[in-house]
């Protein structure tokens, strides 16, 4: 086994690591959307739609909540077992997800895959910035840009094309949504054994226990009442209300303790230099604002134009030909004059014009439009997400790297969470409230439209939108134009988001990149202390 560099790496060099990275990065990605078009299916095997959302709900918790572990981890112990750990960790899960024969198994089972995912998405970025500097790193993240935009339409696609398939090789169909992780990851587990020998640095530590429990415990409470009990009990139910204040006094005490801890998981100096406090709130909006978007567009083409999750999928991508085209653009750039603040600036202007144009969506729009719309979502999206990475381990010394890189992505991952869970509220609550209305105004028109309406059917329709097709045209089209109405409330509320994370990016200060030479340096300065 060949021994670690003591120099830095040659491109061909990176780019053989950067394909167990991308592979490892490419399953958790996938599994954020391959479980979404699958989940009908499976609930109805198993019968458990009354805990539809934990299956989602126990993969965000977890993964959201051991993202910064992970980083700081690292940090001790070394990228390499630690990022294998995840990979191990995640496959685990996923075959025994696959294997579920209960709900229960399979919420606990994904639990399990989160676990794992919160290591891959961190550390992906935390071992980019250990071998590629600052500066040269633009060359690079366009291929990052491509895993995201491949895994936004290849997700729907998959696990369409899974769960229509009632038998694959004598498996249901459904269960294959897991088990094609499988190959992958063993892939992923290959290449990092063979090509990724980062050399550790030994140093005395202390696991900060306390925090790491005050953290995670915060996390869950929060996001449990955001994406679980706000949304099913509504947002005055004691369970919501409890839950919410527990998280927060929980919160409050993981502060505490870490001002106090020899070696905090989250070391809150961090929050004293000027970037990594812009591109966390930056990393929160943008994942708060691009799910306002993404998750509401194949649910549009679903619900108002009728098309089924597969060609959904389809149709999301221009969306990552904008991400792609836009990663490789401003990493050429950036490597090229050494500039980055101008590509979030632009990219959450762009976004927030593509979300306003979204609000002009309606039952007859072309898909030519929504593809514009998609594309310039997408494109700043790739001008954003990569960049503010490039701008925080400039900005942080190398000893701090692993910590504030996963750090970045925990929020991120936050904003996502809390995104999914606002804007999924405010679609359901308003969807209810403009079909109500339309129907109460077409009644009144006509007292005899909705004489030919099946009982219960309206009750349904908010749950599962199949029932559209057997209702009167005159009735399908009023609830069609309720839920456009629905969707354009959603992305109203969205575009001032991003619009806050435009106004955040302009005070993103620009610092000169560190170069190849100049980044090793600091690698190996950060080693000496160390061992010192």
């Amino acid at each position: 086994m060949s021994q670690p560099k003591t120099g830095p790496l040659t491109h061909k060099e990176i780019m053989v690591v950067l394909s167990g990275l991308m592979m490892g990065m490419l399953l958790a990605a996938l599994d954020q959307t391959i479980v979404s078009t699958a989940l009908k299916k499976i609930v109805e095997d198993f019968s458990g739609l009354n805990h539809y959302t934990w299956v989602v709900t126990a993969y965000l918790l977890t993964s959201t909540a051991s993202t910064p572990l992970y980083g700081k981890i690292s940090d001790l112990y070394g990228r390499r077992p630690v990022f294998q750990f995840a990979i191990v960790t995640f496959l685990i899960g996923s075959f025994l997800a696959g294997a579920s024969q209960s709900m229960t198994q399979l919420i606990a089972f994904r639990a399990i895959q989160g676990l794992g995912a919160g290591g891959l998405m961190s550390l992906t970025f935390v071992i980019i910035g250990d071998i590629i500097s600052p500066r040269e790193r633009g060359r690079y993240q366009g291929y990052f840009g491509a895993v995201w935009g491949l895994s936004s339409v290849a997700g729907p696609l998959l696990g369409g094309f899974f769960s229509d398939r009632t038998s694959l090789f004598g498996v249901t169909g459904w269960r294959w949504i897991f088990y094609i992780n499988l190959p992958f990851g063993i892939a992923a587990l290959v290449i990092t054994s063979a090509v990724l020998h980062i050399p550790k640095v030994k140093r005395e530590h202390k696991i900060d226990y306390l925090g790491a429990l005050l953290m995670v415990l915060a996390v869950c409470s929060i996001l449990l009442a955001v994406s679980v009990y706000g949304p099913q009990n509504g947002w005055k139910d004691s369970k919501t209300i409890m839950s919410l204040v527990g998280g927060l006094i929980l919160a409050l005490a993981f502060l505490w303790q870490e001002s106090r801890a020899p070696e905090p998981i989250l070391p809150l100096r961090l929050f004293k230099n000027h970037t990594f406090s812009i591109t966390s709130l930056l990393g929160f909006v943008i994942g708060g604002g691009m799910f306002g978007a993404i998750v509401m567009l194949p649910l549009y083409l679903q619900v108002v134009k009728g098309d089924s999750a597969t060609t959904a999928g389809l149709k999301l991508i221009p969306l990552m030909l904008g991400i792609v085209s836009m990663s490789i653009f401003s990493g050429k750039m950036i490597s090229k004059h050494g500039h980055y603040k101008r590509y979030p600036v632009a990219g959450l202007a762009i976004i927030t014009g593509g979300i306003m144009a979204m609000t002009t969506l309606n039952e007859t729009t072309p898909f030519w439009r929504l593809s514009i719309f998609a594309i310039c979502v997408g494109a700043g999206l790739g001008l954003s997400m990569q960049t503010i990475v490039i701008a925080l381990q400039n900005a942080v010394e190398f000893r701090d790297l692993g910590v504030a890189t996963s750090s970045n992505t925990f929020f991120r991952s936050l904003g996502s969470a809390f995104g999914t869970a606002l804007f999924g509220s405010i679609f359901s609550n308003r969807a209810a409230h403009y079909i109500q209305s339309g129907l109460a105004g077409l009644a009144a028109k006509d007292p005899k439209a909705l004489a030919d309406v099946p009982a219960g059917a309206l009750k349904q329709i908010t749950n599962n939108t199949s029932v559209l097709k057997t209702l009167p045209p005159a009735v399908r089209d009023s609830i069609l134009h309720s839920f456009v109405q629905s969707f354009h409330v959603v992305f109203y509320a969205a575009a001032p988001v991003t619009a806050l994370g435009f106004v955040i990016a302009l005070f993103l200060r620009e610092t000169k990149l560190r170069t190849g030479a100049e980044h090793h340096a600091a690698q190996t300065e950060a080693a000496g202390e160390a061992l010192g």
